[in-house]
Formats: C-alpha cells, structure tokens, sequence
C-alpha cells in the first residue's frame, strides 16, 4: 500500500435509509471482551472490523466519553455502511488491511494501542455478496477480493498462472489432496478459449475432480476457494508481517487476541506468539467457542481464539 493517508469514514452520524444492515455476527464476543479489557485499554484496534459487532462490544466496555476504538476493513462496502451505523465519536474506522495499523494510529496522533483484535473470518455480509464470489453455493463472478477496487481477481489470477503454480497453490493453502487434478482441468479449460470466470465454473471442475467424502459435511470446492481466497489477498503473509510488527505498535502489557478459522492461521498465530519473546502467551491451548455460541451461531464451529500479551 502507498504511504498515502489511510481515509476514514466520513460523518459517521448521517442517516440513509437505502443502506442496509450488515447481518455479520462477531465470533467469541464474550471472550474477546474478557481477555482484552483485563488490561483496561484505553486504544483498542478492531484490525477486521467488518459487521462492527466487536468493536461495538468494546466501545460499551469503555468508561463513558473515554478510550478510542479504531476499527480497520479492507472492504469498502464496509466504509460505506459505517457512514450511516455509527454514532460514536469515539471509533473511527478506516478503509485499510490491519498491516496499516501505524498509519491508522497516525492519523489520530497516536504511536501505540493497548489492544488489538483481529478476527480473520469472512464475514456473513461477504458471503451474501453474490459479485463478490466468496460463497460457491451462489452464481456471480469469481473475484474472492476483500477489496474489489484492487488487487487481482481469481478468475484473472487462474488465468495468468501456469498449470503447476495453481495446483501448488490450491494444495498449500487448501490442503486439497486432489489440487493436480483440479489445476489440470482449469488449464484445459483455458486452453479450449472457456476459461474459469465464474463461481458455477469453478464449482462444477472441483464437483469432478474431488471424490464425495463419506460424511458429505465438506463441499468439494471448499478447500479450493479457500485457497483461491488466500493467494488473491494475501491472507497469510498479511496475518505473518502483522504479528511481526505490533510489538513495536502495541504497548507494553498490551494484549492481542486473535481468532483463526483453519489451521494454517492458527499455526501462524501459534508460532508468532512462541517464537518471539516479545510475547507472553495468556492461552496454552486455544480457546473455543461454547456449545450455545455454535448452536447460535453454526459459523462459529471451527474458530479459535489465542491471546498474547506484549511484555
């Protein structure tokens, strides 16, 4: 990203009412609050705002009229809808990925947070986006994007990538044991001038190339678009250099509080915290949503929420 200022939200307070609601609901709210205001911040940074639904929570934790909360999305849809939800002076949200919390802080004359969520998730706003691709069980294009004004649509990446690369891709960020076979046929496709442009496209070759599994609880594009969803936005590298940083932007006694949905975010999360003696690891083993969250709440079933406490 340029060195640029980040743009916040503008007048958070006006009123529309063409815009709609965001339906996304916060995973491991109670958690998030528990582990996190034990320190009593006063600057905390929701990094992947999304629905608000964190960073609401927290704002109803501060003492009334003190403590910022600064909120982070890479999704404009997401700026948009804050322009008409919001009504405390108190958050200020910024169209940008989490990695740009210095400049966030920077633009309100800050150096350092005293806490810092980062829900990695996609929201449920996303997913009922059927221009933006991210469910297979819709029709729309294959973008897969968090922000669709930049970056390289899938569709486009499969395109520009050869029949190794894509396979390698879909096998390390997917873990799908049939990513050969996958790749093959979209390069075929390519090759017969019908490339792979649309979730129905991509959705019929992993129907092909990926056997039905005994259970039937995973789709077969599952892995596929994960992976996909990963490489076009850089997920894992974000996530890494993220964790890298904030210690040099998180105060000390600050906490981090992250929650991972698939095992190669949660391995990042896990060595980040090890390995760097900047952190003390609070969680020995990760938290996990209650049985009535995911009764509520059925995308909830797989997260995992670490916490670290910046010594």
């Amino acid at each position: 990203m340029s060195d640029s200022p980040l743009n916040e939200s503008p007048d958070a307070r006006r009123s529309d009412a063409q815009k709609t609601e965001s339906c996304h609901v916060s995973v491991m709210p109670d958690e998030v609050i528990q582990w996190l205001m034990e320190s009593d911040p006063a600057v905390i940074v929701d990094g992947t705002y999304g629905g608000g639904g964190h960073s609401k929570r927290l704002l109803d934790q501060l003492p009334m009229g003190e403590g910022v909360v600064i909120g982070l999305d890479r999704d404009p849809a997401v700026s948009e809808r804050v322009e008409t939800e919001s009504h405390d002076p108190r958050l200020h949200v910024f169209l940008a990925s989490y990695d740009q919390t210095p400049k966030a802080l920077a633009q309100l004359n800050l150096t350092v947070c005293d806490a810092f969520v980062l829900d990695l998730g996609l929201s449920s706003d996303q997913l009922a986006d059927r221009n933006r691709g991210f469910s297979f069980t819709q029709e729309g294009p294959l973008d897969l994007r968090f922000d669709p004004e930049n970056g390289t649509p899938a569709s486009k990446w499969l395109a520009i990538h050869n029949e190794k690369q894509i396979a390698d891709t879909i096998y390390q960020y997917g873990e799908e044991r049939f990513s050969r076979r996958i790749a093959r046929a979209i390069v075929a496709r390519a090759r017969e001038r019908n490339p792979v442009e649309s979730v129905v496209d991509l959705v019929e070759i992993c129907r092909r190339c990926v056997p039905r599994s005994r259970n039937h609880d995973i789709h077969p594009a599952t892995r596929t678009f994960q992976a996909l969803r990963i490489a076009v936005n850089d997920e894992l590298g974000i996530l890494e250099r993220t964790l890298q940083s904030a210690p040099n932007w998180l105060a000390p006694g600050g906490r981090v509080a992250v929650i991972s949905f698939h095992s190669l975010e949660d391995r990042i999360v896990k060595n980040a915290f090890r390995d760097d003696d900047a952190w003390e690891v609070l969680t020995k083993k990760p938290l996990r949503p209650t049985e009535s969250e995911v009764t509520a709440n059925p995308r909830s079933r797989s997260a995992k929420m670490r916490v670290a406490r910046r010594r």
